[in-house]
Formats: C-alpha cells, structure tokens, sequence
C-alpha cells in the first residue's frame, strides 16, 4: 500500500511509520520542514502547508490518508493565543488533506483522522463508547467535534473515514514521562481529588488499532483508541508509583493545579472513561489491555 501521513514525524507518527514499511508498504510523510529528514526507499518526505508546496504533485495514487497533525495540548497555558494555535492547528491541517484529497486523480481508499476522548466531555460516573452521540461542552470536546467536521468531507466524497478518538498516549514519549516525574521526586500522588477517569492506551496498541483499522472496511466514523480498562487517576498513579518502585502519598490539591496551569489543568483534573466498543466487536486484542503490563513494558526499559 502507499500510505500518506500527516504528522508522521511525531512521537505516534514515526512508531506507525516504522510498522508500515516493516510490513512493506511506503510511507509518504507530510511535513512542514522536509529538508529535516532524510528519505529511504520505502519512506518519502513531502513539504506542506507552505505555499512553494505542493504534496498533491508527488503522491499519486495513494491507498489510505492518516492525519495526526495538530499543536500540543500540553505545549504551555492555555492563553487565548495558545488555544485558537490548538484549534486552528487541527482545522488547517484537516481542511489541507481535503484540499489535497480533491486534487488527486486517484482517491484514497480510506482518511483515519485524529481525534480525542476529549470529544465526550467530563464526567466522574458516566462511561462513554462510539455509541454517544452528544459532545461534551468545553473547551477540549469543541475542539474535537471541529477536528471531526472538517475530517466528514472526505465521507461526503465516498471515503471511508474514521475519526480516531485517542485517549492518553503511553509510551517513551508524550505524556508519560512528565507523568512520572513526580514519583522520581518522591512526591508523587493523586492529581486533585483522585476520583478522575484516565482512559489511556498503549502506543503500540495504537499503531496496531490504525493497521487493524486499514484492513477492515467495517470500521467507520468514530472509533476509540483507548484501552478496555480505563482508571481513576488515584489507581493510575498507585499502579505508576509500584511500576517505578516508589510512593503514592503526596496530592496536589486541585486549586493549586489551577493556580499554576489555568485552564489547561483540566488535563489533570478531568477525566472520561471511554470504552473501545468498536475495536473489541471487531475482534482487534489488545496487547496491552491492563494498566500495570503496559506501563511495565515502557518503563523496564529504561
């Protein structure tokens, strides 16, 4: 297959790169800086979102779209400047792969396009799978349902297209390591009141979830990319403090999260348990269902 993907150079794009050209199919990565890296046989960097770029004059017939491009939820407080950079990060992004879409010859076959659990809203006593249909409220769910929309073009062309909805993204990048950072320092704890839902995943359930995704025209529309056992974030920072062998007994107070983020420590201090419906009635098997094995497997190694 020849596969295109956007954001291919971050922590989950490089991981899903990696898989598709071990399992023989080429990668076409589109990136803003692509005199940055270098190309192999079987990956190929193509410049966008630049006006001397042009990707649609390189791609040729391509067999399935990723978008994971977007700016980091976690790249500093949340000003205004800092959020509509989040939100119009993903809607450019979006709207250029349809743009880009449009002027191939040849369709894709299939556009995975990022989204987040964040999309549910927040709750404490609600689960949530693929079958809820209303989006939550603030900031994080509006950025979602926008991501989404813009993504729906390429249904309304004839593309199947899936809306991946991530939860929390384990592995030896992202968020974990900042996560463990306080259980290094000793002062490891619960994040407020402990009682938030974390629905996190393994990278290479994620990577593994998109292939899956790729090979079974039954998946469409939204599809949750979070593991079927999700935790309270007391639970994941006991779990995380017995994997790194040290204690879980220091809370940080929620108004002091928030002193000290603004509105971005709703990362922390909210939650939704998101269950994967569509992946386990489609026969995908986790590798990494529960939390301990996961985290074990990530931080043994270092």
């Amino acid at each position: 297959m020849k596969i295109a993907i956007a954001g291919g150079t971050g922590f989950v794009g490089s991981r899903l790169s990696q898989l598709f050209t071990q399992e023989g199919h080429h990668v076409y990565i589109l990136t803003r800086s692509p005199e940055k890296h270098k190309d192999s046989n079987k990956i190929t960097h193509l410049g966008w979102l630049k006006d001397d770029f042009h990707p649609e004059d390189e791609l040729g017939e391509i067999d399935a779209f990723i978008n994971l491009a977007g700016a980091s939820l976690s790249g500093g407080r949340w000003t205004e400047e800092r959020k509509r950079l989040i939100m119009d990060s993903r809607i450019q992004a979006a709207e250029e792969i349809i743009s880009i879409i449009d002027s191939l010859p040849h369709k894709p076959e299939v556009l995975i396009n990022a989204s987040a659990v964040g999309y549910y809203g927040e709750s404490n006593r609600k689960s949530f799978t693929e079958q809820t249909e209303s989006p939550g409220t603030d900031f994080l769910a509006n950025v979602a349902e926008e991501w989404e929309e813009r993504a729906s073009k390429a249904e309304k062309r004839g593309i199947r297209t899936v809306y991946l909805r991530l939860g929390i993204v384990l592995g030896e990048a992202g968020v974990l390591p900042m996560m463990k950072l306080p259980y290094q320092w000793m002062v490891g704890g619960n994040l407020g009141t402990g009682e938030q839902w974390v629905s996190w995943i393994h990278v290479d359930d994620v990577t593994e979830l998109i292939n899956f995704i790729l090979q079974n025209n039954d998946f469409k529309g939204p599809v949750n990319a979070t593991a079927p056992n999700p935790k309270r974030n007391k639970d994941f920072g006991q779990t995380l403090a017995d994997v790194l062998d040290r204690p879980h007994w220091l809370s940080v107070p929620g108004f002091a999260l928030k002193a000290s983020l603004g509105e971005m420590s709703t990362l922390l201090l909210n939650g939704q348990a998101v269950l994967p419906r569509k992946a386990v009635i489609n026969g995908y098997r986790f590798k990494y269902p529960e939390l301990k094995p996961a985290l074990s497997s990530i931080l043994k190694k270092e």
